[in-house]
């Protein structure tokens, strides 16, 4: 199979969809990986490192979505992809259609397979790959929060973990899953003051088994955050529901009862958010404030640090990529249902349910069109 691999041109998007291991792995088996050359630069990759393993390097992008069967990408296609996109043409990277309703009649009319990162889903219900880049978003939300909390950012002029003397900064954390498990963890070590809100007893339990007395739970509902926001200086946003719209748990009045200053990172932007209060932003212009409060509501978050985030993301997707170049598309799917749950568009039809719900859209069983 012919494995395309074109530079990412989403703002400040500096991830690429393969790294030299896996070209290696991947011509090992037969297969004809094609890059464009300088695809891997903002990730400290080398266009020798990839030929060395294997690669063949193409000179455009155009070359890359012509020639090959399948492509490997990390973020949806751009608008100026779109003329690229072909019946018969595999897609494999993020997607995040639900607030993407333009991209996903391209991929209809142009009857593409397209298959998301965020929606291969395991029989446990978790998101291998999904995981690696909420780990790494995660993290950093909460470094992106002690920046903008800086008095130069427009911020309260507040540090996390205070000091002797002053009060640590309030952070509060809508979602206890990986997103918030890792925003946690970096709060707590900067002796932040930490509540973590989630509807789910047993995983408030979980927290509480390894964070201790460090932080505070909270159960989710109306009320319990109306209280939490007033108070906090840092609220990150972290709930998800695969495939499907964010619930908005931050509603505009809520907003408007927080401190002046403060900071709000929604790191369930790539699903709509999960305040009504977001749209979403980029690297190059990343937040924007209501009522006093910054938003920072970046959709690709991992690009600010690529060489992490490349490897991170290519380690969990590339056994997938692996199978889908071996067995083919068909045959891959039928032996791998966490792949068949990841197709998002297969030839003309919506397969997955959240974003047939989300966009309106009549929804099919992938089983009933292969």
């Amino acid at each position: 199979m012919i494995i395309g691999v074109p530079k990412e041109i989403k703002d400040h998007e500096s991830r690429v969809g393969l790294v030299p291991g896996g070209v290696h792995a991947l011509v090992e088996a037969g297969h004809k990986p094609l890059v464009e050359r300088s695809a891997g630069l903002g990730s400290a990759i080398l266009d020798q490192e990839y030929e060395e393993a294997g690669a063949e390097l193409a000179a455009s992008a155009a070359e890359v979505w012509q020639r090959s069967e399948m492509v490997v990408k990390v973020k949806e296609p751009q608008p100026s992809e779109y003329p690229f996109l072909r019946q018969g043409l595999v897609l494999f990277t993020y997607l995040h259609l639900v607030p993407l309703p333009e991209l996903t009649q391209t991929l209809l009319d142009r009857k593409v397979t397209a298959i998301g990162y965020e929606t291969i889903q395991e029989a446990d219900g978790s998101l291998p790959l999904l995981t690696p880049m909420s780990e790494v978003a995660g993290r950093m939300s909460i470094q992106v929060g002690a920046q903008y909390l800086e008095r130069t950012y427009g911020g309260r002029g507040i540090l996390l973990g205070g000091v002797p003397g002053v009060p640590a900064a309030e952070v509060l954390i809508l979602g206890g899953g990986t997103v918030g498990l890792n925003a946690a963890k970096m709060a707590v070590g900067t002796g932040a003051r930490v509540t973590i809100v989630d509807k789910s007893m047993p995983k408030m339990r979980f927290l509480d088994d390894i964070f201790g007395n460090q932080i505070s739970t909270l159960y989710s509902n109306y009320l319990n955050i109306a209280e939490a926001v007033r108070t906090a200086d840092l609220v990150i946003g972290g709930v998800l529901i695969a495939g499907a719209a964010a619930p908005r748990l931050l509603t505009r009045k809520m907003v408007g009862t927080m401190k002046k200053g403060s900071v709000f990172v929604d790191v369930s932007i790539d699903q709509g958010g999960c305040a009504e209060t977001v749209h979403a932003t980029t690297h190059t212009d990343p937040v924007f404030e209501v009522d006093g409060v910054i938003h920072y509501c970046v959709t690709n978050m991992p690009a600010a640090v690529p060489r992490t985030s490349t490897f991170a993301l290519t380690n969990a997707t590339f056994p997938y990529v692996f199978k889908l170049a071996g067995d083919r598309l068909e045959r891959a799917l039928e032996n791998s249902p966490p792949l068949a749950r990841g197709v998002n568009t297969y030839r003309g039809f919506v397969t997955h349910p959240g974003v047939a719900e989300s966009q309106g859209r009549p929804l099919r069983a992938l089983a009933s069109v292969m």
